[in-house]
């Protein structure tokens, strides 16, 4: 829907298709991209990990992160990039503007995927980073990649890190539909705090309907999910989209139609 979206308004001729591709098939798949018409495409679970060794180069981010989701060619060398890091930052910089306050703390839970790429671009800001995980250990590991300003802890150092934040971030599934609540209080947060959730299904979560009442900006996953679409978009058809209003307004049109009430 996102990239039909953006071809049908910028007049370019094209596609963006799924296809499902085997463990076994991927490495061949991929390697011969451009002989099965594609300029380039988006990498899902279970094939990450296979993308990240094959392709003939990487960009910055998708070394620091160590994954990769997007290809697409330059000179004729199939190219991997990681798209949730320009997607994280470019929605937080859009509906929070201002958040990067001087000395800025950003508290992020989990260790997953998400949080990877939450941690190398904020670190990369120059923002000092709290990893908080239930397993300790995957938080110190993750830490270890991004030098000095991210740090790990455990669930039980959550309450005295919330009071000098000045970013929360959820990059946990908890809160999502079908998922467990996330179990986070908010009142040691200052107002001042920015409140951003990476979920977007439901398109507010529990976490961003109690900042919003306390008075926090808050900021939902489903503008990561469009700016990363919009990284991939330029990477393979050479021209810049523009998230949208309207095109806003179509996708969570169509999250709200399919999920539960």
């Amino acid at each position: 829907m996102i990239h039909g979206y953006w071809l049908k308004h910028l007049g370019i001729p094209g596609a963006y298709e799924l296809e499902d591709v085997t463990p076994e098939d991927f490495d061949g798949f991929l390697l011969n991209l451009a002989a099965h018409g594609y300029v380039g495409g988006n990498v899902t679970v279970p094939h990450k990990e296979a993308a990240y060794r094959l392709v003939g180069r990487r960009d910055a981010a998708a070394e620091a992160v160590g994954a990769v989701n997007t290809v697409w060619y330059e000179d004729g060398a199939l190219v991997g990039g990681n798209s949730d890091t320009h997607g994280f930052i470019a929605n937080l910089d859009d509906r929070a503007p201002g958040w990067n306050v001087a000395g800025c703390r950003a508290v992020v839970l989990g260790a997953g995927g998400a949080a990877r790429s939450a941690a190398y671009v904020l670190s990369e800001r120059g923002v000092e980073v709290h990893l908080v995980n239930r397993t300790v250990a995957r938080a110190v590991e993750l830490a270890a990649r991004f030098g000095p300003r991210v740090h790990a802890h455990g669930v039980d150092a959550l309450g005295r890190l919330l009071r000098g934040a000045d970013l929360l971030v959820n990059c946990t599934s908890a809160g999502m539909v079908g998922k467990p609540r996330l179990e986070v209080g908010l009142a040691l947060l200052k107002p001042s705090a920015v409140v951003y959730d990476v979920v977007y299904v439901p398109l507010e979560t529990e976490l961003l309907a109690a900042a919003r009442i306390r008075g926090h900006r808050t900021v939902d996953g489903l503008g990561m999910l469009l700016q990363q679409a919009g990284f991939g978009f330029g990477k393979w058809f050479g021209a810049t989209p523009t998230v949208t209003a309207e095109l806003r307004m179509l996708v969570e049109d169509d999250i709200r139609a399919k999920t539960p009430q």
